[in-house]
C-alpha cells in the first residue's frame, strides 16, 4: 500500500497534537503514570508545541495524509545533539535526529511506518546528513525491532525524563547511504 507523505504544514498543528496524543502513550512503558504522560503531551506534543517546530528551521515535520486525515508523522532535528550521552556514541556525522516517528494503531501492518521511515531517511539525506539517530525506550520491543529492521543498530543509552520518572532509552543509530 502506497502511503501519501508530505511536509507538516502549520494549518496540521492540531491535527499532530491529536495524533500525537492517540501514539505516545503507546510507545510508553506500561508503568507509566497517566499524569506523567499528560505532561508530556501538554509541554511538548501540544498544538502550540507542533506550530514552533514547524517555524524551526533546523526540523522538518513529515505526515502521511490520508484526504486530511493524519494517520502518522515523523519529526526530524538537523542540529546537532546537546546530550552529551548521544554526542559520545554517534559517528556518523553530520547526524540528524530521528526525534518522532509514530502511525496510527488503526494503520500498524499496513506498511506505513516503513513508508515514513524511508521518507524520513530520504528527508535527513537531502539536508546532508550523513547519519540518522534516535532514542527508543528500552522496554518498547516492538519499536526497536521496527528500527532494527530500518538499518539502525544500538549504540548507547540515554535518559529521558517523563513528567516525574527518568526513563531509559537506547540510543540507535543508522548510516545514511550517499547518492551515486
Amino acid at each position: 500500500m502506497t502511503h501519501q507523505i508530505r511536509t507538516a504544514t502549520a494549518d496540521d498543528a492540531g491535527r499532530l497534537a491529536a495524533l500525537a496524543a492517540v501514539t505516545f502513550p503507546l510507545a510508553c512503558p506500561p508503568e507509566s503514570r497517566p499524569e506523567d504522560i499528560a505532561a508530556h503531551l501538554a509541554n511538548t506534543l501540544s498544538e502550540a508545541s507542533f506550530r514552533a517546530y514547524l517555524t524551526d528551521p533546523d526540523v522538518t515535520v513529515l505526515v502521511i495524509d490520508a484526504g486530511g486525515d493524519l494517520q502518522g508523522y515523523s519529526l526530524l532535528v538537523a542540529r546537532a545533539t546537546r546530550d552529551p550521552d548521544v554526542a559520545a556514541v554517534l559517528t556518523e556525522l553530520p547526524c540528524t535526529e530521528l526525534s518522532k516517528c509514530y502511525v496510527h494503531p488503526d494503520h500498524h501492518g499496513l506498511g506505513a511506518a516503513a513508508e515514513l521511515m524511508h521518507a524520513s531517511i530520504a528527508a535527513a539525506a537531502a539536508g546532508g546528513a550523513r547519519g540518522l539517530w534516535l532514542g527508543v525506550n528500552n522496554l518498547n520491543a516492538r519499536a526497536i525491532r521496527f528500527y532494527e529492521k530500518s538499518g539502525f543498530r544500538r549504540v548507547g543509552t540515554k535518559s529521558f525524563t517523563l513528567g516525574t520518572t527518568v526513563e531509559h532509552d537506547f540510543v540507535m543509530e543508522r548510516p545514511i547511504p550517499r547518492a551515486p
